[in-house]
Order: structure tokens, then C-alpha cells, then sequence
């Protein structure tokens, strides 16, 4: 569907997108991630024909960006991260202007208005100006005019910036119903928007590709590390100090507790050390209580790989 080759965009001497390759298959709902300034936009904005690369190979659904711009603008619904809205006009005297716009047929153009005020729930606000809406609502105007002409793609830059959390449970949800029909990529820095809505996560960092595969794929790539927690009954110099000479332990850290009571231990290992931590407190004579490892998030894994 989307195929970026060897892409490079610069402003001046400043490089925004370096040398970046990956694809996007059909009816996938990819993440693109990245902090601010790590080149998001500017790669949604060469993918939708919006921008030029100046190296590099781009095609949309077989379509050179630079030989069949519109043909490509014909499958691509594209909600940039300012939503471009005509704040004086009614609802669907907006969407009516956008299918105008979009050449779409006299015969189709009713159908598929009646259609975009269901999908994205614009019924409560039909007759009212759009500069009177709510930004939740205003967004939601934003992506029926993205998807207006029916597109096979969905280019999303940063589609709940700005609204509050039920706003954002609200397109979080359209977007994860949208995805059972189109294929979507979704440009992004808030991660749980990743991982409620995509199967796929592209990172990018200062114009680089980081890392790319699924959540779960990312997270077993990221740990390299193990981090337990372990609720222990015993002396807290003792517990400490035979914790830290074990074999692979990094780093031990007492985290709370007082004198023979429970106290909690965080250990940060080369592998995972439970079962070797079971016997050293059964050994001891000591009383475990809980014994837990903790498993890397999504933003874990984010704040690694953009902080090396």
C-alpha cells in the first residue's frame, strides 16, 4: 500500500527525514511514532503528496508521488495535525464543499455524506457552525472530511491533540473501527493512542528509523534486561547484601520497609533471577511474600530507544 525507499527530506541545512525505508500493508493500522522534531510530519506530508523528498522513492498503492500525485491524492484521506476547517460554515455545508472539491459524483456525493455524519457521529451537531462546536466534534468533522471520497488509506497526524480524555477514548474508538475497512497510519507521540488502536508501530528519532515491529515485538527487542520486585521478611542489611552477590544481579535497591519487618527489594538483572531468589530466601530462613517481575510498556521501550 505505502512504500518509502531510501527517503530523505531536507529544509535548508537541517535534515527532517534521513535516508528512511518501510511500508505499510494493506488493511494494517500502523503507528508512527516519535518524539517532537523527529521528522512525523514531514513524513505524513511526503507521503500525501503535500511535501517533495529530495532523495529517495515514494509509491502509494503502486503510484510514484512524483509522477501520479493525483491519482494518489484520489486514495488517501488525510487529517493533518491542524485540522483544516472553515469555522464559518455549517457541518454539511463544509463536507458538501470538501465532496465538490473531491469530484465526487452528483449521485454519490448524498450517500456518502448521509454515510461519513454516521461513522464519525456528527447527527447531534447537523445544522450548527462548526466554529460553535466542541474540539472533540470539530475533530471528528476533520476526519469525515479526510474520508469523504471513500479513500483506501487514512493518513492521521496527531488526530486527539488537544482534547480532553473522553474526546480521546471517543476517536480512539472511531479510529479502531475505521481500521476494519481502511488502512490507516497514524502519526503520534502519545502511546497509549498506540496501543489501544495499532497492530503495527513504525519509531522514528531525529529522522531515523529506530525501530519497527509489533508492540509485543518491540518490547522483547527492548529488554535485554530483567526488573523483579520481591517482598521480603529478614534483616534489610543481610537481604541486601546476599541479593547483590548473586550471579547476573546488576543492581539490588531497597525500596521500602524497616528493620525485621517486610521490606520491598527491586533488582535489575542479566536474566531472570526468580527462581534463584526463591531458594537464597528459603535458604536463609526468610519469608517471601511476593515475587513479581515487571514487564516493559510500550513507553518503556519509546524512552529507550529515543534516549540512547
Amino acid at each position: 500500500m505505502i512504500e518509502l525507499t531510501n527517503v530523505t527530506k531536507r529544509f535548508g541545512t537541517t535534515t527532517a527525514v534521513d535516508n528512511i525505508s518501510f511500508s505499510v500493508n494493506k488493511g494494517e493500522v500502523v503507528g508512527f511514532l516519535g518524539p517532537n522534531g523527529a521528522g512525523k510530519s514531514t513524513t505524513m506530508r511526503v507521503i500525501t503528496c503535500y511535501l517533495p523528498q529530495d532523495e529517495g522513492e515514494v509509491t502509494v498503492s503502486g503510484y510514484n508521488v512524483f509522477e501520479n500525485s493525483l491519482q494518489i491524492r484520489k486514495k488517501i484521506g488525510y487529517l493533518p495535525e491542524s485540522t483544516p476547517l472553515y469555522l464559518d460554515m455549517e457541518v454539511t455545508e463544509f463536507l458538501k464543499y470538501i465532496a465538490e472539491i473531491r469530484g465526487i459524483p452528483s449521485d454519490v456525493k448524498k450517500k456518502n455524506l448521509n454515510k461519513m455524519v454516521e461513522v464519525c457521529g456528527l447527527t447531534k451537531v447537523i445544522g450548527k457552525d462548526i466554529g460553535e462546536l466542541s474540539k472533540g466534534f470539530k475533530q471528528r468533522v476533520g476526519l469525515a472530511q479526510a474520508m469523504i471520497h471513500d479513500p483506501e488509506l487514512l493518513v492521521l497526524d496527531e488526530p486527539t491533540i488537544g482534547l480532553d480524555p473522553n474526546q480521546i477514548v471517543e476517536i480512539r474508538e472511531l479510529i479502531k473501527q475505521l481500521g476494519e475497512e481502511k488502512t490507516i497510519i497514524l502519526s503520534t507521540h502519545i502511546l497509549p493512542e498506540v496501543t489501544a488502536t495499532c497492530s503495527r508501530v513504525i519509531i522514528i528519532n531525529e529522522g531515523k528509523i529506530a525501530a519497527q515491529g509489533t508492540p509485543d515485538e518491540l518490547t522483547s527487542q527492548a529488554k535485554g534486561e530483567f526488573i523483579i520486585f520481591a517482598l521480603i521478611r529478614g534483616n534489610p542489611d543481610d537481604v541486601k547484601s546476599r541479593i547483590s552477590e548473586m550471579d547476573n544481579v546488576l543492581e539490588s535497591r531497597l525500596i521500602a520497609g524497616k528493620g525485621d519487618s517486610l521490606n520491598s527489594y527491586r533488582l535489575k538483572s542479566k536474566k531472570d533471577v526468580s527462581e534463584d531468589l526463591f531458594h537464597l530466601v528459603s535458604s536463609n530462613g526468610w519469608s517471601l511474600a511476593e515475587l513479581r517481575k515487571e514487564t516493559l510498556s510500550l513507553e518503556d521501550v519509546f524512552t529507550k530507544i529515543t534516549t540512547q
